[in-house]
């Protein structure tokens, strides 16, 4: 589970967060919706220590997140984070190496850690691949493997499906969903309403720096209130 109370932040002189009160259940998928710019990518990073709370705090299995090395080390294998730019993910040539990277610092059994996070997202085989050779799509999977490798028992998804295909998409969902199924919780941000429904369990909208709706059904979201419009062809399917 993850909690803030009272999460406030800014960059230099423009406040982002102002007293942000979230909450994701345990083994639910989480969403986080609003405008671009509202600060969603900003909130997620508070939840593996990315970014420091200039107020407030951030809970994570019932433990307040503390900002020395070591918690910060112990968090991030608790917490996992994909960011939406693989790119800003991806430390090592090959795809086996960078799935690697995390595990082996943690002295897990790499090989076995890397074939397993590989074929759960549909790149078996790939370990020596160049990442720099690889699709859009696949660095993300790849980037998202690097993840599950370390065994998080909660995974953050800033924007995981710009850039990936139908069928991409379609199979992130299952996964996602696998991955619930499993006891592994999810919070997941999205401009995508088809996404959104499709894995959803609760969904949070963030407006002026603010939780502003917490609800277990996408159509109590007031969209047009939000400028949201986008989000109107989901509930019309």
């Amino acid at each position: 589970m993850i909690r803030t109370d009272g999460l406030r932040f800014g960059y230099d002189d423009r406040p982002v967060l102002r007293g942000v009160d979230f909450r994701a259940e345990s083994g639910d998928v989480t969403v986080l919706l609003g405008r671009n710019g509202a600060g969603k990518s900003t909130l997620l990073k508070q939840f593996n220590g990315l970014l420091e709370p200039d107020d407030g705090r951030v809970v994570v299995d019932g433990e307040t997140i503390q900002y020395d090395a070591d918690s910060i080390a112990v968090l991030r294998q608790t917490v996992g984070f994909v960011f939406q730019d693989p790119d800003d993910q991806l430390v090592a040539p090959t795809v086996g190496q960078d799935v690697a990277f995390g595990p082996t610092n943690l002295g897990i059994d790499s090989t076995e850690a890397v074939e397993w996070a590989l074929s759960r997202v549909g790149l078996d085989g790939y370990e020596d691949r160049l990442c720099s050779r690889l699709s859009g799509g696949e660095k993300k999977r790849v980037a998202l493997a690097g993840v599950l490798a370390m065994k998080p028992s909660t995974i953050i998804l800033d924007e995981p499906t710009a850039g990936l295909d139908g069928d991409g998409t379609r199979a992130l969902v299952e996964l996602l969903r696998e991955l619930t199924n499993e006891g592994i919780s999810v919070v997941v941000s999205t401009h995508y309403p088809d996404f959104a429904v499709a894995v959803g369990d609760s969904f949070s909208l963030l407006d002026d720096g603010r939780i502003a709706h917490r609800t277990s059904s996408f159509d109590e979201i007031p969209a047009r209130n939000y400028g949201l419009r986008q989000f109107d062809s989901a509930r019309n399917n």
